[in-house]
């Protein structure tokens, strides 16, 4: 796989990476980003690609034109999901919400949902945040009539157990990552009783949405430090919350709270607590002697390519809550949001290098992150090296490292513009791919609640970059380059 930089105007748009199953796309300027997120056409016309729960896959929405045809009527829209489970959980929460009715029918294998227009954005938001779709293998092999049965789970949590570091049957594997949180979520025994759950520091957008919309609500403590962070310790200890979620570290700010006080503390609580190791994987840091359940997007660092979308959330097997746990998510995975053969045997192959090639991601991370710090046009870095340093180091794999993902933002923010647009190399949302990738995050994520962001410590103009394995010095050279211009 060539490595980029897709980064200039006429790369608008095109596949990320280079396949007819990737995962993002090229969103080379602010302006196109901007564009992006206000639907304009001559930015949306261009875009042939994009992360797929917020963008239908072309070979997705030629089967739901396939399906439309055949089971869709007047003024309604169709959307396919993997099961039946997944579709009546949609059909539920659509209706009431969308207060209309939706007709559910199977087509070639799937499940499909006729949504009258007005309940369409309803539909969108419900796939976007539980992750439960259809996969562009899958669609490709419907349409071409080449469908397969069968699974490699048992072969992926084989391969995943030994990097998790557990057995096998302790891991679950999704369509993605967010379905595993979902799944999660749902699995959580105080949730049926009512309960609210608990976020600590700030996280990846849909992560919050989800306990939001799917839990009993959520309450949110964007920065686990001070008072505020022992006052959140003292209500876990009283048992008052379903279950505890943060992200070690967090995205994008690459803060990590203080997880053994955390651990203890939901322990004597009775109080399940789940981590998120994504923005760094699983080489990295070593979660899970202190978490119930640990969730990760196999499609970012895992996956290493960007070619494929998968999750898995594996239980500690010692967990006070590990049977029930473990019950509800091998119904989930399974018969809610299974993995598609062929991107299970895609995803097997990726798997291959990895952990080795953190190695040149990591010492990239390190590397820009220093050249950031001390860089005068730059107002402040986010990086595990420099942030919550102490904490991070508690939870350290034993030949882990820092991690390649990064934030940062200009002294000057009304210069990030120009400093993005100028950076030579690839731009577009997701990270985890063998080419660095860069986006102005906070407007990708947050577009709608910019000033909420902003009043949790995540500035409009912060710039998140997830590192490469390119050469260094060039990576240093090509940021040095644009910040000149900051």
């Amino acid at each position: 796989m060539r490595l980029y930089p897709a980064w200039q105007e006429e790369d608008l748009g095109i596949p990320l990476p280079d396949s007819p199953h990737a995962c993002s796309v090229c969103l080379p300027t602010w302006k196109a980003v901007l564009g992006y997120e206000e639907a304009r056409d001559k930015v949306v016309r261009r875009m042939r690609m994009g992360y797929p729960r917020f963008f239908r896959h072309p070979l997705v929405a030629r089967l739901t034109s396939m399906a439309a045809a055949e089971i869709g009527g007047d003024g309604e829209e169709v959307f396919l999901f993997p099961t039946r489970l997944a579709a009546q959980r949609a059909q539920r929460w659509i209706e009431p919400r969308g207060e209309v009715a939706v007709r559910q029918a199977g087509f070639q294998g799937l499940q499909a949902l006729a949504v009258p227009v007005k309940a369409r954005q309803v539909a969108v938001d419900y796939q976007r945040f539980t992750g439960e779709l259809v996969s562009s293998r899958h669609a490709e092999d419907i349409i071409a009539g080449t469908a397969r049965g069968g699974n490699k789970t048992h072969l992926l949590q084989r391969r995943l157990g030994k990097i998790a570091g557990t057995d096998p049957k302790q891991v679950h594997i999704f369509n993605s990552g967010m379905a595993a949180i979902t799944a999660v979520l749902r699995s959580l025994p105080g949730v049926k009783e009512g309960r609210k759950t608990l976020q600590i520091e700030f996280p990846y957008v849909d992560a919050l949405k989800v306990q939001e919309l799917f839990g009993n609500g959520v309450v949110f403590l964007n920065q686990a430090e001070g008072e505020s962070f022992d006052e959140a310790l003292r209500r876990i200890r009283q048992g008052e919350f379903a279950g505890v979620f943060t992200e070690a570290p967090s995205n994008p700010l690459l803060r990590t709270a203080d997880i053994p006080r955390l651990a203890a503390a939901c322990a004597e609580g009775g109080t399940p607590l789940m981590i998120d190791d994504s923005s760094v994987g699983p080489s990295n840091v070593s979660v899970l002697r202190y978490a119930d359940v640990v969730t990760s997007s196999l499609t970012k660092w895992m996956s290493g390519t960007g070619d494929v979308m998968a999750g898995m959330a594996v239980v500690r097997p010692d967990s006070p809550f590990a049977g029930q746990l473990l019950a509800v998510l091998a119904e989930e995975s399974g018969a809610s949001s299974p993995l598609y053969v062929a991107d299970a045997e895609v995803l097997l192959s990726n798997l291959k290098g990895y952990p080795d090639r953190m190695a040149q991601h990591n010492a990239n991370g390190d590397a820009l992150a220093a050249m950031l710090a001390a860089h005068p046009a730059v107002g402040e870095v986010w990086h595990p090296s420099l942030v919550t340093r102490e904490n991070y180091d508690r939870i350290k794999a034993p030949r882990g490292g820092y991690g390649p993902l990064l934030s940062f933002v200009l002294k000057n923010p009304k210069k990030a513009g120009k400093v993005f647009d100028a950076l030579k190399v690839t731009k577009g949302p997701s990270f985890g791919t063998p080419f660095t990738l860069a986006c102005p995050y906070t407007l990708l994520a947050h577009y709608r609640e910019l000033d909420w962001a902003d009043g949790c410590g995540v500035p409009p103009e912060l710039i998140r970059v997830s590192c490469g394995t390119e050469e260094t010095s060039v990576l240093l050279a090509h940021f040095a380059a644009a910040l000149e211009l900051g």
